[in-house]
Formats: C-alpha cells, sequence, structure tokens
C-alpha cells in the first residue's frame, strides 16, 4: 500500500515535469561521489533521488553519503581471472549489424530461456512479442575471421547452441531450428553424442556453412541467405527469429590490468602462461596466476579446473615456512656502476632500486623479486650487471678445442 502510494507520486511527478527538482531528504546537495548517484534538476528515467529506498531498507544498506575510497592491501600471491567479453557483432553489416530487432545474440536468447529473465523463460520475438517458430542459430560470429582480427576458436559456441536448441524444442514443440555452422568442436567428454542428440532426438537441421546475409522481407520474417557446402548449393530460410553465436574476447581493461601485475599477454589481450604445457597457470611473475578464460578460450570445466589449479597454487605456499627463490637471479658489480638507472626503468618486476654506497648512488637487485630475465643485463652500458648460475661451464673431458663456442 505504501509502495503503490509512492509509485503514483512518482507518476505525477513525472507527468508535470518536476520529477527533475525531487529533493533527498536529509541530503540537500549530493556528495561527490556517491555510492547511489543522485542526479538534481534533470530528467533521467528510473532513479529520481527521492530517499525513499534508504528509508524502506531494512538492513541500511544503502548510503547516499557514502564515498569512493582506496584500500591498499599487502597480499602474497594474486589470481588473475578477469573472464571476458562479446566482441562487437554489430560489424557484421550483413547480418543487420543490429538494425533488426529479431537478430539477437545467444546471450540475450540464453536470458529469454532462463525462467528469471525478462519473459519468465517463455520464448518470443522482441519485435511484437510472438512466439517464433522458425528459429535460425548462426555459429561463428566474431570468431575463426581473420577479416576483424579474430582468427581464433571461441571453443564454447558449439556447445551452448546444441543446448539452446534443445531447450527451444522443449520449449515449443512445434519449432524447428536451423544451425548454420562451419565445424563442428565437440571434443570434450559426451560433447559429440550431445549433438547427435540434437540431432537425432529433437530434430535440429545442422546445414554446413556460412551465412552471407539476412535481411527482413517485410511480412515479418528474416531472410536468411546461407550456402549448404555439402550439398553445394545456396540455401535461404524464412525465419522469425535469427539467434548469433557471438565470439569472444579479452575482458575490456585486460592489458592495463597485466601491465600493472607485470605478466605478459598476447596480441589478443589474453594472458600468456609461464609454459603452455609445464606452467599452464603460473606467469612470469611469481605469485601471479591465472584462473579461466582471461588465459584463452575455454569452457566451463576447463576453467573450474583452472582454477582449481591456480588455488593449490596458492595453498601450496601455505604449506612453507620458507620459500625457495631461484638461484638464477641478477647481481650488480658496484665497482663499474655508474647509476645510470637504465636497469631500474627496464626491468618488468620492479626488483631493482637506487641505494646509498659510500655516498654514491648504486643499484641493488631485489633477489627475491628478480626472476632472472636478464633484461637488466642486455640494457646495462656498463656490464655491471650479470645474471648468477647463468653461465656456460666447460666439460674438459669432452672439449675438442674446435672452437665454435668461442664463435
Amino acid at each position: 500500500e505504501v509502495l503503490a502510494r509512492f509509485a503514483q507520486g512518482v507518476k505525477d511527478k513525472l507527468a508535470s515535469g518536476a520529477a527533475g527538482s525531487v529533493e533527498v531528504p536529509g541530503d540537500p546537495e549530493p556528495p561527490a561521489h556517491p555510492a547511489v548517484p543522485v542526479k538534481k534538476d534533470r530528467d533521467w528515467d528510473t532513479c529520481l533521488g527521492c530517499g525513499f529506498c534508504a528509508q524502506v531498507c531494512p538492513t541500511g544498506a544503502i548510503k547516499y553519503d557514502m564515498e569512493d575510497e582506496i584500500i591498499t592491501v599487502e597480499v602474497g600471491s594474486i589470481i588473475a581471472a578477469t573472464g571476458y567479453d562479446l566482441m562487437d557483432w554489430t560489424v557484421y553489416q550483413e547480418y543487420g549489424g543490429g538494425a533488426y530487432p529479431d537478430v539477437i545474440t545467444s546471450l540475450q536468447y540464453e536470458r529469454l530461456l532462463n525462467a528469471s529473465g525478462p519473459t519468465s523463460g517463455h520464448i518470443v520475438r522482441p519485435s511484437d512479442g510472438k512466439e517464433p517458430k522458425n528459429i535460425v542459430f548462426v555459429q561463428c560470429v566474431g570468431s575463426r575471421d581473420k577479416s576483424i582480427g579474430r582468427p581464433y576458436c571461441s571453443g564454447f559456441c558449439c556447445m551452448y547452441t546444441a543446448k539452446q536448441a534443445i531447450l527451444t524444442k522443449d520449449h515449443i514443440p512445434d519449432s524447428q531450428s536451423y544451425v548454420f555452422y562451419m565445424d563442428i568442436r565437440a571434443a570434450g567428454k559426451l560433447y559429440d553424442e550431445f549433438t547427435r542428440r540434437t540431432v537425432e532426438e529433437y530434430g535440429t537441421e545442422y546445414i554446413r556453412g556460412r551465412v552471407s546475409q539476412i535481411y527482413p522481407d517485410g511480412q515479418g520474417q528474416l531472410v536468411v541467405m546461407g550456402v549448404d557446402t555439402l550439398m553445394g548449393q545456396a540455401i535461404e530460410i524464412k525465419a522469425d527469429l535469427v539467434v548469433l553465436a557471438v565470439g569472444i574476447e579479452a575482458s575490456k581493461g585486460a592489458p592495463q590490468l597485466a601491465e600493472k601485475l607485470r605478466i605478459s599477454y598476447d596480441s589478443y589481450g589474453f594472458f600468456m602462461e609461464s609454459h603452455v604445457k609445464l606452467k599452464p597457470v603460473e606467469t612470469n611473475t611469481a605469485g601471479v596466476y591465472l584462473a579461466g578464460v582471461c588465459q584463452g578460450v575455454k569452457d566451463i570445466p576447463a576453467s573450474v579446473a583452472q582454477g582449481s589449479a591456480a588455488a593449490a597454487k596458492v595453498l601450496s605456499l601455505f604449506a612453507k615456512d620458507k620459500l625457495e627463490s631461484d638461484p638464477q637471479i641478477a647481481q650488480v658489480d658496484i665497482r663499474r656502476c655508474v647509476n645510470c638507472g637504465k636497469c631500474i626503468r627496464c626491468c618488468p618486476f620492479g626488483a631493482i632500486k637506487e641505494v646509498e654506497i659510500r655516498g654514491e648512488g648504486k643499484a641493488q637487485v631485489i633477489e627475491t623479486v628478480c626472476q632472472g630475465c636478464g633484461l637488466c643485463t642486455a640494457t646495462c652500458p656498463q656490464g655491471a650487471i650479470t645474471v648468477d648460475n647463468f653461465l656456460a661451464r666447460i666439460d674438459w673431458d669432452k672439449c675438442t678445442a674446435c672452437e665454435i663456442g668461442r664463435a
């Protein structure tokens, strides 16, 4: 009853144009960085800044006067698990470029299938709210496409498309689903059996070929033009709804985070592991581990396994009273060091600092931080830095004095 009266008051203020002048009780001026945005003297869609939510919240969780604060925490290890983002599929103008409301992404379709989604799990067309009968799924939209700089496979699109086709048949028994694909990559446990079930039990038609164009026919449907490479002929399908299996890319801001963590990343923004086979969750910076799609495309089981492996690596640090460092670390010859600072600037791990020795500035290596990469050795113009235990040793019993090593 209280909410109904408040809602009616909001509607009246919106109708009278007074929505932009609503004041927050007890807060005449908005804070500089509010946790809940307080906007005044302007017409906007959702929050009016009335403060009613703060008054009725039983736990007092809403604070209009809360400001941002910077918290500094010292930790011994970090697990990077930044996830991924969907690529901007609107670059495909042949698919409408986002102009057609009934051409949606697989993530949007997943929300339609979900019981907690905007339609309570009922599949409807965004344009008119009608139930679609013909649904076309288009694979590899933004994957394995060199023309847009995405030559890699997103890894899990084949499986969730098969799942969505099955759920579509369960929701709408008289519907027909079509899947345009390049290759079915179902290499996981029981993955191939699942895709076969999609075809054999649920009647989904898989068409091997790319879609060249999607356009409306003017009668409420979409025309999907493609080619069936197995039959060697062009094909057109009229669809009520088109679902695009959009490829993934590295999370936005991942390269900037990699620079802060002092770890490497590839040309696509995915973090680089220390060794692709022997150290798949470790990085070139000790104490920083990787989990999930931040390291590369993978599905849920692989992400869970890598997350567990990263957690196990961190737990192994707790099992030791002291940590062993790599003996291949840099050492500074203070007699040659002229304190030019080049080694400090080039070190990717921040393992070199400036100290004062007998009134002169010298470089000093922090041994527990140094990773023995050798960049400082190559940068030092005086040759004052060397990497310990990295020198070649000669077995004189086998040496034939061929002088190849000297060359």
